[in-house]
Protein backbone atom coordinates (compact mmCIF):
# COMPACT_ATOMS: atom_id res chain seq x y z
CA UNK A 1 0.00 0.00 0.00
CA UNK A 2 1.84 3.32 -1.09
CA UNK A 3 1.17 6.66 0.96
CA UNK A 4 -1.50 8.01 -1.16
CA UNK A 5 -3.64 4.98 -0.51
CA UNK A 6 -2.76 4.65 3.35
CA UNK A 7 -4.67 8.18 3.33
CA UNK A 8 -6.97 7.32 1.48
CA UNK A 9 -7.90 4.71 4.13
CA UNK A 10 -7.62 6.66 6.73
CA UNK A 11 -9.71 9.58 5.19
CA UNK A 12 -12.40 7.34 3.40
CA UNK A 13 -12.31 3.49 3.99
CA UNK A 14 -15.32 1.50 5.59
CA UNK A 15 -14.70 1.38 9.47
CA UNK A 16 -14.17 -2.02 9.58
CA UNK A 17 -11.60 -2.31 6.74
CA UNK A 18 -9.45 0.43 7.93
CA UNK A 19 -9.70 -0.73 11.93
CA UNK A 20 -8.50 -4.61 10.44
CA UNK A 21 -6.25 -2.96 7.88
CA UNK A 22 -4.36 -0.85 10.58
CA UNK A 23 -4.89 -3.16 14.16
CA UNK A 24 -4.50 -6.54 12.06
CA UNK A 25 -0.60 -5.74 11.56
CA UNK A 26 0.03 -4.72 15.25
CA UNK A 27 -2.01 -7.72 16.69
CA UNK A 28 -0.08 -10.30 14.78
CA UNK A 29 3.27 -8.55 15.84
CA UNK A 30 2.72 -8.01 19.12
CA UNK A 31 0.87 -11.39 19.66
CA UNK A 32 4.06 -12.97 18.00
CA UNK A 33 6.16 -11.05 20.70
CA UNK A 34 3.62 -11.92 23.10
CA UNK A 35 4.73 -15.64 22.45
CA UNK A 36 8.19 -15.18 22.15
CA UNK A 37 8.04 -13.64 25.70
CA UNK A 38 5.88 -16.93 26.70
CA UNK A 39 8.44 -19.35 24.61
CA UNK A 40 11.75 -17.32 26.22
CA UNK A 41 9.99 -18.06 29.78
CA UNK A 42 9.48 -22.27 28.17
CA UNK A 43 13.13 -22.11 27.20
CA UNK A 44 14.43 -20.82 30.85
CA UNK A 45 12.83 -23.34 32.34
CA UNK A 46 14.35 -26.05 30.31
CA UNK A 47 17.25 -24.80 32.60
CA UNK A 48 15.61 -26.41 35.30
CA UNK A 49 16.08 -23.52 37.81
CA UNK A 50 12.91 -21.94 39.10
CA UNK A 51 15.38 -18.90 40.57
CA UNK A 52 16.25 -18.31 36.69
CA UNK A 53 12.56 -18.45 35.89
CA UNK A 54 12.12 -16.17 38.69
CA UNK A 55 14.98 -13.48 37.10
CA UNK A 56 13.10 -13.46 33.88
CA UNK A 57 9.94 -12.82 35.72
CA UNK A 58 11.76 -9.82 37.88
CA UNK A 59 12.92 -8.56 34.42
CA UNK A 60 9.74 -8.42 32.99
CA UNK A 61 8.68 -4.92 34.45
CA UNK A 62 11.96 -3.64 33.66
CA UNK A 63 11.26 -4.56 29.86
CA UNK A 64 8.17 -2.09 30.56
CA UNK A 65 10.26 0.08 31.56
CA UNK A 66 12.44 0.18 28.89
CA UNK A 67 9.61 0.09 26.64
CA UNK A 68 7.66 3.29 28.45
CA UNK A 69 10.53 5.20 27.14
CA UNK A 70 9.98 4.34 23.33
CA UNK A 71 6.73 4.71 23.65
CA UNK A 72 6.83 8.28 25.35
CA UNK A 73 8.23 9.75 22.21
CA UNK A 74 6.36 7.33 19.65
CA UNK A 75 3.05 7.44 21.20
CA UNK A 76 3.23 11.10 21.97
CA UNK A 77 4.75 11.98 18.46
CA UNK A 78 1.91 9.50 16.77
CA UNK A 79 -0.91 11.26 18.07
CA UNK A 80 -0.01 14.64 16.84
CA UNK A 81 1.44 13.16 13.50
CA UNK A 82 -2.06 11.70 13.17
CA UNK A 83 -3.83 15.04 13.45
CA UNK A 84 -1.36 16.93 11.44
CA UNK A 85 -1.88 14.83 8.41
CA UNK A 86 -5.83 14.82 8.99
CA UNK A 87 -5.66 18.91 9.22
CA UNK A 88 -3.23 18.88 5.55
CA UNK A 89 0.10 19.73 7.68
CA UNK A 90 2.27 17.29 6.48
CA UNK A 91 5.33 19.74 7.58
CA UNK A 92 4.39 19.68 10.87
CA UNK A 93 4.27 15.84 11.01
CA UNK A 94 7.68 15.67 9.78
CA UNK A 95 9.22 17.73 12.55
CA UNK A 96 7.64 15.92 15.02
CA UNK A 97 8.41 12.71 13.89
CA UNK A 98 12.35 13.65 13.38
CA UNK A 99 12.49 15.15 16.98
CA UNK A 100 10.79 12.13 18.79
CA UNK A 101 13.08 9.71 16.87
CA UNK A 102 17.04 11.75 18.02
CA UNK A 103 15.20 12.36 21.34
CA UNK A 104 14.54 8.67 21.80
CA UNK A 105 17.71 7.99 20.74
CA UNK A 106 19.62 10.31 23.54
CA UNK A 107 17.00 9.09 26.30
CA UNK A 108 18.23 5.50 25.67
CA UNK A 109 21.47 5.88 25.94
CA UNK A 110 21.41 7.43 29.13
CA UNK A 111 18.80 4.92 30.48
CA UNK A 112 21.59 1.83 29.28
CA UNK A 113 24.34 3.60 31.07
CA UNK A 114 22.70 4.44 34.57
CA UNK A 115 20.32 1.00 34.50
CA UNK A 116 23.79 -0.89 34.54
CA UNK A 117 25.43 1.46 37.01
CA UNK A 118 22.50 1.04 39.33
CA UNK A 119 21.12 -2.86 38.41
CA UNK A 120 21.42 -4.10 41.69
CA UNK A 121 18.82 -1.46 43.20
CA UNK A 122 17.04 -1.46 40.20
CA UNK A 123 16.67 -5.25 40.18
CA UNK A 124 16.03 -5.13 43.77
CA UNK A 125 12.83 -2.99 43.42
CA UNK A 126 11.53 -4.99 40.80
CA UNK A 127 11.06 -8.01 43.35
CA UNK A 128 14.65 -9.94 43.23
CA UNK A 129 14.72 -12.13 46.02
CA UNK A 130 18.65 -12.75 47.20
CA UNK A 131 18.51 -16.05 45.74
CA UNK A 132 17.31 -14.71 42.61
CA UNK A 133 19.40 -11.30 42.04
CA UNK A 134 23.07 -13.36 41.48
CA UNK A 135 21.03 -15.04 38.03
CA UNK A 136 18.70 -11.63 36.96
CA UNK A 137 22.08 -9.44 37.41
CA UNK A 138 23.03 -11.85 34.37
CA UNK A 139 20.24 -11.49 32.25
CA UNK A 140 19.76 -8.16 33.24
CA UNK A 141 23.38 -6.35 32.16
CA UNK A 142 23.01 -7.46 28.40
CA UNK A 143 19.31 -6.35 28.37
CA UNK A 144 19.55 -2.78 29.78
CA UNK A 145 23.07 -3.02 28.24
CA UNK A 146 21.26 -3.10 24.07
CA UNK A 147 18.04 -0.62 25.73
CA UNK A 148 18.11 1.49 22.83
CA UNK A 149 16.94 -0.70 20.49
CA UNK A 150 14.13 -1.47 22.02
CA UNK A 151 13.30 2.13 22.61
CA UNK A 152 14.18 2.81 18.86
CA UNK A 153 11.98 0.25 17.57
CA UNK A 154 8.88 1.57 19.90
CA UNK A 155 9.22 4.66 18.87
CA UNK A 156 9.69 4.29 14.95
CA UNK A 157 6.55 1.69 15.06
CA UNK A 158 4.16 4.54 16.48
CA UNK A 159 5.54 6.79 14.50
CA UNK A 160 4.50 4.37 10.60
CA UNK A 161 1.59 3.62 12.19
CA UNK A 162 0.56 7.60 12.79
CA UNK A 163 0.71 7.30 9.16
CA UNK A 164 -1.32 4.32 8.19
CA UNK A 165 2.28 2.27 7.78
CA UNK A 166 1.31 -1.01 10.20
CA UNK A 167 2.23 -3.40 7.43
CA UNK A 168 5.68 -2.37 7.82
CA UNK A 169 5.99 -1.56 11.78
CA UNK A 170 3.97 -5.07 11.93
CA UNK A 171 6.76 -6.95 9.93
CA UNK A 172 9.18 -4.90 11.68
CA UNK A 173 7.45 -6.59 15.00
CA UNK A 174 7.20 -10.14 13.75
CA UNK A 175 10.81 -9.87 12.38
CA UNK A 176 12.35 -9.38 16.19
CA UNK A 177 10.05 -11.74 17.68
CA UNK A 178 10.42 -14.70 15.28
CA UNK A 179 14.15 -14.12 15.30
CA UNK A 180 14.16 -14.33 19.33
CA UNK A 181 12.38 -17.33 19.08
CA UNK A 182 14.99 -18.88 16.35
CA UNK A 183 17.59 -17.33 18.25
CA UNK A 184 16.94 -18.46 21.79
CA UNK A 185 18.23 -22.23 21.60
CA UNK A 186 20.99 -21.47 19.54
CA UNK A 187 22.19 -18.87 22.39
CA UNK A 188 20.99 -20.52 24.96
CA UNK A 189 22.13 -24.52 24.28
CA UNK A 190 24.35 -24.82 21.17
CA UNK A 191 26.71 -21.94 22.32
CA UNK A 192 25.61 -23.24 26.13
CA UNK A 193 25.29 -19.08 27.18
CA UNK A 194 21.93 -20.22 29.43
CA UNK A 195 20.38 -17.44 30.76
CA UNK A 196 22.56 -15.08 29.63
CA UNK A 197 22.04 -16.51 26.12
CA UNK A 198 18.19 -15.78 25.98
CA UNK A 199 19.18 -11.87 26.71
CA UNK A 200 21.70 -12.03 24.17
CA UNK A 201 19.16 -13.83 22.05
CA UNK A 202 16.73 -10.68 22.57
CA UNK A 203 19.39 -7.94 22.03
CA UNK A 204 20.35 -9.27 18.70
CA UNK A 205 16.72 -9.53 17.72
CA UNK A 206 15.84 -6.45 18.50
CA UNK A 207 19.22 -4.61 16.88
CA UNK A 208 17.90 -6.25 13.48
CA UNK A 209 14.51 -5.35 14.14
CA UNK A 210 15.70 -1.24 14.16
CA UNK A 211 17.55 -1.79 10.99
CA UNK A 212 14.53 -2.71 9.78
CA UNK A 213 12.63 -0.23 10.71
CA UNK A 214 15.26 2.39 10.18
CA UNK A 215 15.20 1.23 5.90
CA UNK A 216 11.49 2.78 5.67
CA UNK A 217 13.14 6.16 6.32
CA UNK A 218 16.12 5.68 4.36
CA UNK A 219 13.84 4.23 1.58
CA UNK A 220 11.72 7.16 1.55
CA UNK A 221 8.46 4.55 1.66
CA UNK A 222 6.60 7.04 3.20
CA UNK A 223 5.80 10.77 4.27
CA UNK A 224 7.47 10.79 6.77
CA UNK A 225 11.36 11.41 7.64
CA UNK A 226 13.89 11.66 10.50
CA UNK A 227 16.20 13.71 9.10
CA UNK A 228 18.54 15.74 11.27
CA UNK A 229 17.65 18.66 10.03
CA UNK A 230 13.90 18.21 11.00
CA UNK A 231 14.81 17.89 14.43
CA UNK A 232 13.30 20.88 16.70
CA UNK A 233 13.80 20.47 19.51
CA UNK A 234 11.32 23.65 20.52
CA UNK A 235 8.89 24.15 23.27
CA UNK A 236 5.83 24.03 20.82
CA UNK A 237 6.74 20.59 19.55
CA UNK A 238 7.73 18.85 23.27
CA UNK A 239 4.53 20.29 24.17
CA UNK A 240 2.39 18.50 21.85
CA UNK A 241 4.68 15.15 21.89
CA UNK A 242 4.48 15.30 25.70
CA UNK A 243 0.99 16.06 25.93
CA UNK A 244 -0.01 12.42 25.15
CA UNK A 245 3.52 11.38 25.60
CA UNK A 246 3.61 12.40 29.74
CA UNK A 247 0.45 9.62 29.86
CA UNK A 248 1.68 7.06 28.16
CA UNK A 249 5.11 7.39 30.28
CA UNK A 250 2.97 7.28 33.70
CA UNK A 251 1.14 4.69 32.50
CA UNK A 252 3.99 2.49 31.36
CA UNK A 253 5.98 3.17 34.71
CA UNK A 254 3.18 2.44 36.75
CA UNK A 255 2.91 -0.92 34.78
CA UNK A 256 6.47 -1.85 35.23
CA UNK A 257 6.19 -0.39 39.31
CA UNK A 258 3.20 -2.50 40.08
CA UNK A 259 4.93 -5.81 38.19
CA UNK A 260 7.54 -5.37 40.42
CA UNK A 261 5.71 -4.81 43.68
CA UNK A 262 3.43 -7.84 42.53
CA UNK A 263 6.81 -9.50 42.61
CA UNK A 264 8.10 -8.62 45.65
CA UNK A 265 4.47 -9.31 47.66
CA UNK A 266 4.88 -12.77 45.84
CA UNK A 267 8.18 -12.92 47.32
CA UNK A 268 7.38 -13.36 51.13
CA UNK A 269 5.95 -16.67 49.64
CA UNK A 270 9.05 -18.15 48.20
CA UNK A 271 10.77 -18.27 44.56
CA UNK A 272 7.80 -20.91 43.45
CA UNK A 273 5.36 -17.85 44.30
CA UNK A 274 8.15 -15.22 42.22
CA UNK A 275 7.90 -18.00 39.00
CA UNK A 276 4.09 -19.00 39.31
CA UNK A 277 3.22 -14.65 39.01
CA UNK A 278 6.20 -14.80 36.37
CA UNK A 279 4.54 -17.06 34.10
CA UNK A 280 1.04 -15.54 35.00
CA UNK A 281 1.73 -12.43 33.75
CA UNK A 282 3.62 -13.91 30.54
CA UNK A 283 0.72 -16.00 29.55
CA UNK A 284 -1.57 -13.07 30.18
CA UNK A 285 0.10 -10.71 27.81
CA UNK A 286 -0.63 -12.89 24.83
CA UNK A 287 -4.19 -11.45 25.25
CA UNK A 288 -3.12 -8.10 26.60
CA UNK A 289 -0.76 -7.48 23.58
CA UNK A 290 -3.69 -8.46 20.75
CA UNK A 291 -6.34 -6.04 23.20
CA UNK A 292 -3.10 -3.48 22.70
CA UNK A 293 -3.06 -4.03 18.86
CA UNK A 294 -6.52 -3.38 18.52
CA UNK A 295 -5.99 -0.15 20.13
CA UNK A 296 -2.99 0.58 17.99
CA UNK A 297 -5.11 0.42 15.04
CA UNK A 298 -7.43 2.50 16.32
CA UNK A 299 -5.20 5.46 17.23
CA UNK A 300 -4.20 6.78 13.96
CA UNK A 301 -8.00 5.94 12.38
CA UNK A 302 -9.29 8.10 15.15
CA UNK A 303 -6.78 10.49 15.42
CA UNK A 304 -6.52 11.62 11.66
CA UNK A 305 -10.33 11.43 11.68
CA UNK A 306 -10.44 14.12 14.60
CA UNK A 307 -8.15 16.30 12.49
CA UNK A 308 -10.36 16.24 9.81
CA UNK A 309 -13.43 16.80 11.56
CA UNK A 310 -15.19 13.72 10.61
CA UNK A 311 -16.27 12.53 14.48
CA UNK A 312 -18.79 10.26 12.99
CA UNK A 313 -15.78 7.97 12.07
CA UNK A 314 -14.02 8.57 15.54
CA UNK A 315 -17.43 7.48 17.12
CA UNK A 316 -17.82 4.51 14.53
CA UNK A 317 -14.36 3.26 14.47
CA UNK A 318 -13.81 3.52 18.57
CA UNK A 319 -17.07 0.85 19.37
CA UNK A 320 -15.24 -1.29 16.56
CA UNK A 321 -12.33 -1.28 18.65
CA UNK A 322 -14.31 -2.04 21.76
CA UNK A 323 -16.30 -4.92 20.19
CA UNK A 324 -13.40 -6.77 18.87
CA UNK A 325 -11.58 -6.37 22.30
CA UNK A 326 -14.23 -7.32 24.47
CA UNK A 327 -14.95 -10.25 22.60
CA UNK A 328 -11.47 -12.19 22.11
CA UNK A 329 -10.50 -11.03 26.02
CA UNK A 330 -13.95 -13.13 26.55
CA UNK A 331 -13.28 -16.06 24.84
CA UNK A 332 -9.93 -16.12 25.86
CA UNK A 333 -10.69 -15.76 29.54
CA UNK A 334 -13.08 -19.01 29.52
CA UNK A 335 -9.55 -20.61 27.55
CA UNK A 336 -7.77 -20.04 30.58
CA UNK A 337 -10.30 -21.34 32.74
CA UNK A 338 -10.33 -24.24 31.56
CA UNK A 339 -6.93 -24.75 30.53
CA UNK A 340 -4.95 -23.10 33.12
CA UNK A 341 -3.16 -26.43 34.49
CA UNK A 342 -2.12 -27.50 31.33
CA UNK A 343 -0.92 -24.32 30.45
CA UNK A 344 1.08 -23.44 33.74
CA UNK A 345 2.07 -27.19 33.24
CA UNK A 346 4.13 -25.93 30.46
CA UNK A 347 6.67 -23.46 31.84
CA UNK A 348 7.58 -25.41 35.40
CA UNK A 349 6.91 -28.82 36.41
CA UNK A 350 7.55 -27.96 40.32
CA UNK A 351 4.43 -28.41 41.84
CA UNK A 352 3.99 -25.37 44.02
CA UNK A 353 4.87 -23.30 41.18
CA UNK A 354 1.72 -24.93 39.15
CA UNK A 355 -0.48 -25.15 42.25
CA UNK A 356 -0.12 -21.32 42.44
CA UNK A 357 -0.12 -20.61 38.55
CA UNK A 358 -3.03 -22.31 38.06
CA UNK A 359 -5.23 -20.18 40.79
CA UNK A 360 -3.61 -17.16 39.68
CA UNK A 361 -4.03 -17.12 35.83
CA UNK A 362 -7.52 -18.19 36.81
CA UNK A 363 -8.09 -15.58 38.51
CA UNK A 364 -5.93 -12.29 36.34
CA UNK A 365 -7.89 -13.47 33.42
CA UNK A 366 -11.34 -13.01 34.82
CA UNK A 367 -11.64 -8.92 34.08
CA UNK A 368 -9.94 -8.90 30.65
CA UNK A 369 -12.72 -7.94 29.27
CA UNK A 370 -12.85 -4.64 31.07
CA UNK A 371 -9.50 -4.07 29.69
CA UNK A 372 -10.52 -4.55 26.86
CA UNK A 373 -13.14 -1.27 27.14
CA UNK A 374 -10.51 0.57 29.18
CA UNK A 375 -7.36 0.43 26.68
CA UNK A 376 -9.87 1.05 23.82
CA UNK A 377 -10.89 4.56 25.42
CA UNK A 378 -7.91 5.27 26.67
CA UNK A 379 -6.28 5.29 23.04
CA UNK A 380 -8.68 6.89 21.82
CA UNK A 381 -8.12 10.08 24.48
CA UNK A 382 -4.49 9.45 23.15
CA UNK A 383 -5.15 9.71 19.47
CA UNK A 384 -7.30 12.83 19.96
CA UNK A 385 -4.74 15.09 22.11
CA UNK A 386 -6.77 14.77 25.40
CA UNK A 387 -3.97 14.74 27.77
CA UNK A 388 -6.13 15.25 30.99
CA UNK A 389 -8.43 12.19 30.96
CA UNK A 390 -5.47 10.10 28.91
CA UNK A 391 -3.43 10.97 31.95
CA UNK A 392 -6.36 9.92 34.41
CA UNK A 393 -6.96 6.27 32.69
CA UNK A 394 -3.11 5.91 32.58
CA UNK A 395 -2.55 6.33 36.24
CA UNK A 396 -5.92 4.69 37.25
CA UNK A 397 -5.56 1.30 36.56
CA UNK A 398 -1.69 -0.02 37.39
CA UNK A 399 -1.33 3.26 39.66
CA UNK A 400 -4.03 5.03 41.42
CA UNK A 401 -5.63 1.45 42.70
CA UNK A 402 -3.18 -1.14 41.89
CA UNK A 403 -0.78 -0.04 44.28
CA UNK A 404 -3.10 0.56 47.16
CA UNK A 405 -4.65 -3.12 46.32
CA UNK A 406 -0.91 -4.51 46.23
CA UNK A 407 0.06 -3.06 49.96
CA UNK A 408 -3.29 -4.04 51.43
CA UNK A 409 -4.57 -7.46 50.48
CA UNK A 410 -1.76 -9.81 50.76
CA UNK A 411 -1.77 -8.64 54.82
CA UNK A 412 -5.45 -9.42 54.90
CA UNK A 413 -5.45 -12.87 52.64
CA UNK A 414 -1.96 -13.79 52.70
CA UNK A 415 -1.11 -15.05 49.08
CA UNK A 416 -4.86 -15.10 47.82
CA UNK A 417 -4.21 -11.19 48.35
CA UNK A 418 -1.57 -11.31 46.08
CA UNK A 419 -3.55 -13.29 43.29
CA UNK A 420 -6.81 -10.75 42.70
CA UNK A 421 -4.77 -7.82 43.23
CA UNK A 422 -5.03 -6.71 39.25
CA UNK A 423 -8.51 -8.26 39.62
CA UNK A 424 -9.32 -5.73 41.87
CA UNK A 425 -7.64 -2.72 40.25
CA UNK A 426 -9.56 -3.69 36.98
CA UNK A 427 -12.82 -3.28 38.53
CA UNK A 428 -12.00 -0.66 40.09
CA UNK A 429 -10.50 1.50 37.15
CA UNK A 430 -13.72 0.84 34.85
CA UNK A 431 -15.58 2.75 37.25
CA UNK A 432 -13.21 5.50 36.27
CA UNK A 433 -13.25 4.80 32.48
CA UNK A 434 -17.14 4.77 31.59
CA UNK A 435 -18.12 8.44 32.99
CA UNK A 436 -15.14 9.92 30.97
CA UNK A 437 -16.30 7.98 28.35
CA UNK A 438 -19.99 8.76 28.38
CA UNK A 439 -18.91 12.38 28.26
CA UNK A 440 -16.31 12.11 25.48
CA UNK A 441 -18.95 10.63 23.04
CA UNK A 442 -21.63 12.86 24.12
CA UNK A 443 -19.39 15.90 23.39
CA UNK A 444 -17.90 14.12 19.83
CA UNK A 445 -21.97 13.84 18.97
CA UNK A 446 -22.80 17.13 19.80
CA UNK A 447 -19.87 18.32 16.68
CA UNK A 448 -22.51 16.20 14.62
CA UNK A 449 -25.37 17.41 12.75
CA UNK A 450 -27.67 15.54 10.61
CA UNK A 451 -26.54 17.31 7.62
CA UNK A 452 -23.04 16.27 8.46
CA UNK A 453 -21.71 19.58 8.42
CA UNK A 454 -19.76 20.13 12.27
CA UNK A 455 -20.54 22.48 14.50
CA UNK A 456 -17.21 23.98 14.16
CA UNK A 457 -17.81 25.02 10.36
Amino acid sequence: MNRNDRIELLRSGGIGKALWTLAMPAVIAMFVNAVYNVVDTAFIGLLHDTASIGASAVLFPIFMLIAAIGLTFGMGAASVISRKLGENKPEHARRTASTAFYTSVIAGIIFAVLGNVFIEPLLRLFGATDTILEKAVIYGRIIIGGSIFQVLNMCMNNILRAEGAAGYSGRALMLGGILNIILDPIFMFVFKMGLAGAAAATITAQFISTIYLLRFFIMKKGILSIRIMDFHPTRAIYHGIMTIGIPTFARQVFMSISMGMLNSAAGLYGDAAVAAVGITLRVISLVMMVIFGIGQGLQPLAGYNYGARQYDRVIKSTRKAIIWSVSFAAVMSVVFWIAAGRIVSLFSQDPMVVEIGIKALRFTSTTLVLVGIQNSYGILFQALGKGLQAAILAIARQGLFFIPAVLILPRLFGLNGVIVTQVTADVLSIMVTIPLAIIEVKHLRKLINPSGITAEE
